[in-house]
């Protein structure tokens, strides 16, 4: 697994109940801040097998970024579950993101 994989895993993991990170924020953390779309394939196709947060993480607005209904139903309710508040499919940043003040090193 590339080292990129292994960060942003590490990172998902550890954003806490009832809090959420944007996938740029994602991407920044684990050292390629342009590395946004990435974070999503990695998601996409790692959430199950390392038992991902992925509900939240969301886009750089605070959207649900899925398109199809039912999807963002499933994200809308296990944040809402978690205590995070959504409106319209958008959570407020400045309430609810994650914000990790240490270098990824210490993570």
């Amino acid at each position: 697994m590339k080292p990129f994989t292994e960060r942003t895993i590490t990172i998902i993991k550890q954003i806490p109940e009832g809090h959420i990170m944007t996938y740029g924020q994602v991407a920044r953390t684990a050292g390629n801040p342009r590395a946004a779309r990435q974070v999503s394939r990695i998601l996409h196709s790692m959430s199950s097998k390392y038992q991902l947060p992925w509900h939240r993480v969301v886009n750089a607005q605070g959207r649900i970024a899925f398109q199809d209904e039912e999807k963002a139903a499933v994200q809308r309710n296990l944040l809402e579950n978690e205590g995070v508040l959504v409106l319209h499919n958008k959570v407020s940043l400045e309430t609810y993101q994650y914000v990790n003040h240490e270098p990824y090193e210490s993570i």
